[in-house]
């Protein structure tokens, strides 16, 4: 058997790697290794500053020493942390840059507690002089320098977009904005990533370029400037700041706007806002004068309005609408303040004050198209009045009342024109009604206010459907009133119960051929349809308890009636006795007050009575 020679044993071999030696605090420095650099300097702090008893006086003077070169040191990390912070906006803030900023920013935050640890030192313990040192504090001062830097910089330096811009002034404070912008972005998505989230640096970036920002747009604001320069200003201030750049989507969750304030002072705000709201109030006043002057223009050198689909227009409305709208939206971005912009609204009432005048002027005159001119112009105070009623109009309460108003007095004076011809013809027929030749006949409406009154379908046909449907409802009120007033003319007296019974019939007989009529033209006023046949039904009833039951009734559904009407309608009943009618009368004074009901329109109010 051979042996195996036995190999010699092999020693492990010692390893001649050294350990690295930590670094120095001043190879930290210049490594930018500020959070190192910093708890070494903690560290000794923590020994040079240890209490300390019966120390020789060599020792006390070399300990001496080492405080202030500690504090020598201190310096010189500061100087480096601000470098560092200082760079913020001068470096592609990622990697090895985002790595120094959060070294820069752990290094304050823990001087920060070493600050808070000192406020209750040891018995005994001495605190060094320079404690606190406030790095946060300094750190945010820093910050503002910075954004006031920063701000010139933009202002004073090149930007493609601005300088499209019309005028210097539109080009530095688009300039300023745009900057402020961008370095808010930066933060948010680079910078806020190396501070702690407690200390909302978003924040404090917003704050302090506000108070930057805020502090050139008042040196701006006390400058004489023009118009647009002011549009543009007011603009960044209540519409492209607080929306574009505070509020942009990637700015909005990470910065409390509410809390920083209005750009401007209150007073110099206001007093931007009033030039510009000035400016405007003068340019819609001419604007609304010019477009009516060019309308009554077109009337006087007898132009005929435009036919649109078979009926006459006018596009006064549309044109005066048309300038009041994008003006309001405009200030109301502009001042982002709806109730100010209601100052511009006001315009109007003025404005048709002027338009009525001129249309009833022009209608007192000689001229061929008045007609036409007046069926169109129905159709734009529909309009305006369609303007006035939307909701989500910002005029003042007072203001749309006050115009609504006006639009309502020159609609009736329109009606009036039309209709007072038709009810000076009808007046002679009007005087046969509820006479005792005219009841002794039977005849009921005299067939000539039925002529008259169709005839009146073809005079409106050039008139827009919804504006001929309002006018042929007021003729339709109109006889309605005419007819009941004859009744309270006390012209005759029912004495029996037949011819009360007959009156009643002729009474419904009447007002089914009116109202039918008036269905026909186009009135959509059928409430009118119950009047005359419950004033029937007072006249039909002989019981004087179901009389004063549907006399309540009456009053219940016409707020408006008066005793004196009652007292008319009584009248007719010859065969009443003068008693019951106190008591009627008394019933109704009792209950008035009670009644709840949803009212019908004004009537009896329109029938006067002696």
């Amino acid at each position: 058997m051979v042996k195996m020679p036995r190999l010699p044993r092999l020693t492990p071999r010692r390893s001649t790697t050294v350990p690295e030696a930590p670094l120095t605090f001043e190879e930290n420095l210049c490594q930018r290794r500020l959070a190192e650099a910093s708890r070494q300097l903690l560290e000794r702090e923590d020994v040079i500053f240890s209490v300390v008893t019966d120390e020789d006086p060599a020792a006390a003077e070399e300990r001496a020493k080492e405080r202030d070169q500690l504090q020598r040191d201190y310096e010189k990390l500061q100087v480096h942390v601000h470098m560092v912070v200082h760079d913020t906006f001068q470096q592609n803030t990622c990697g090895d840059y985002q790595k120094e900023l959060h070294s820069a920013v752990t290094s304050i935050m823990q001087e920060e507690e070493q600050d808070k640890r000192w406020l209750e030192p040891a018995e005994g313990q001495d605190t060094p002089d320079y404690r606190p040192r406030e790095c946060l504090a300094n750190h945010n001062t820093l910050l503002q320098k910075i954004a006031e830097s920063r701000i010139k910089n933009a202002e004073e330096g090149e930007n493609s977009a601005a300088d499209k811009l019309s005028t210097s002034f539109k080009k530095q404070v688009c300039k300023i904005g745009q900057g402020v912008q961008h370095d808010l972005l930066k933060v948010a998505k680079d910078v806020r990533q190396c501070y702690p989230p407690e200390l909302d640096i978003c924040q404090i970036y917003a704050r302090v370029y506000h108070q930057a920002f805020s502090s050139r747009m008042t040196d701006f604001s006390k400058c004489s400037l023009d118009h647009e320069d002011c549009i543009y200003l007011l603009n960044w201030i209540n519409n492209y700041y607080p929306t574009d750049v505070l509020k942009h989507k990637e700015l909005k969750d990470h910065i409390d706007s509410a809390s920083l304030g209005r750009l401007l002072p209150e007073q110099d705000l206001k007093r931007l806002e009033e030039q510009y709201l000035s400016h405007k109030e003068a340019t819609l006043r001419n604007w609304l004068a010019n477009a009516l002057k060019t309308e009554e223009e077109r009337w006087h050198k007898g132009q005929w309005p435009e036919l649109i689909d078979e009926y006459y227009i006018s596009h006064i409305a549309v044109d005066v609408i048309g300038l009041v709208t994008p003006l309001a939206k405009e200030a109301t971005t502009i001042l982002g303040d709806e109730v100010r912009v209601q100052r511009l609204q006001c315009q109007l009432d003025g404005f048709l004050l002027s338009y009525k005048r001129a249309l009833e002027d022009f209608s007192k005159g000689r001229h061929e198209t008045i007609k036409a001119v007046l069926k169109a112009n129905l159709v734009s105070i529909q309009q305006f009045r369609e303007f006035l009623e939307k909701k989500e109009s910002i005029f003042t309460e007072q203001t749309r009342s006050s115009c609504l108003s006006v639009l309502a007095d020159l609609r009736d004076y329109c009606f009036a024109y039309f209709l007072c011809p038709i009810q000076r013809e009808l007046l002679v027929h009007y005087r046969k009604l509820w006479t005792n030749p005219w009841f002794s006949a039977r005849q009921g409406v005299p067939p000539e206010i039925l002529g008259i009154l169709s005839g009146q379908v073809h005079e409106f046909r050039d008139m827009k459907p919804s504006c001929r449907e309002e006018l042929v409802e007021q003729l339709h009120l109109e006889v309605m009133v005419q007819y009941v007033k004859r009744i309270f003319k006390r012209k005759m007296k029912l004495k029996d119960r037949e011819q009360q019974k007959a009156a009643s019939q002729l009474l419904c007989e009447d007002s089914k051929k009116l109202n039918e009529l008036f269905s026909e033209m186009g009135s959509g006023n059928t409430w009118l349809d119950k009047v005359i046949p419950q004033l029937a039904e007072v006249v039909r009833l002989q019981d004087p308890g179901s009389i004063q039951l549907e006399i309540v009734t009456l009053a219940r559904e016409h707020p408006d009636l008066s005793e004196k009407h009652i007292i008319a309608l009584l009248h007719l009943k010859g065969n009443l006795p003068e008693r019951e009618v106190r008591r009627i009368k008394e019933s109704l004074s009792v209950n008035r007050g009670t009644l709840t009901s949803q009212p019908a329109p004004a009537f009896f109010s329109k029938v006067p009575v002696k």
